[in-house]
């Protein structure tokens, strides 16, 4: 396993004393500005092991290493803000089967059904092949954001 040292510059320090002592921050942001000071080789720090900062902060070896890592390619501001995900998901409803369902929901409800409930459009939106598989709650997510309502 690589070793990361880290040192710190008195602005540094100053910056995550003030996180930990006053204001309202995410945990994400404590641990890490706990991580740091701990870590720190240089000449304003309580020198500490990972093995005791592990013990003491009740985290994996493996995340003071990422944090320390992170700390290094990216600086204080990227050890302590989250990065946005960068995971893209697949749209499984498109224009046209939006539209379907907007029909869908228009017309007449199935014999024995005052009205179409939501699982019942999304049962028939299966069964007419417009999707392989939908759940009520996406077809009620659709639906809001049409503004339809399928109990008038």
């Amino acid at each position: 396993m690589k070793r990361y040292e880290i040192k710190l510059t008195r602005e540094e320090v100053d910056e995550l004393m003030s996180i930990i002592n006053k204001g309202s921050h995410t945990s994400h942001t404590y641990r890490a500005a706990y991580i740091l000071l701990n870590c720190d080789q240089g000449e304003y720090s309580d020198k500490a092991t990972n093995e005791q900062i592990s013990k003491m902060l009740k985290v994996g070896m493996r995340t003071i290493d990422r944090v320390k890592k992170r700390f290094l390619e990216e600086g204080l501001e990227g050890v302590l803000e989250r990065k946005p995900s960068s995971r893209i998901y697949d749209k499984k409803i498109d224009g046209d089967t939006e539209a379907k369902l907007v029909q869908l929901c228009c017309s007449d409800p199935p014999v024995g059904h005052a009205k179409w409930s939501l699982r019942l459009l999304a049962d028939k939106m299966v069964e007419l092949e417009y999707v392989e598989s939908i759940s009520y709650v996406s077809v009620r997510n659709i639906l809001k954001k049409t503004n339809l309502n399928p109990g008038k």
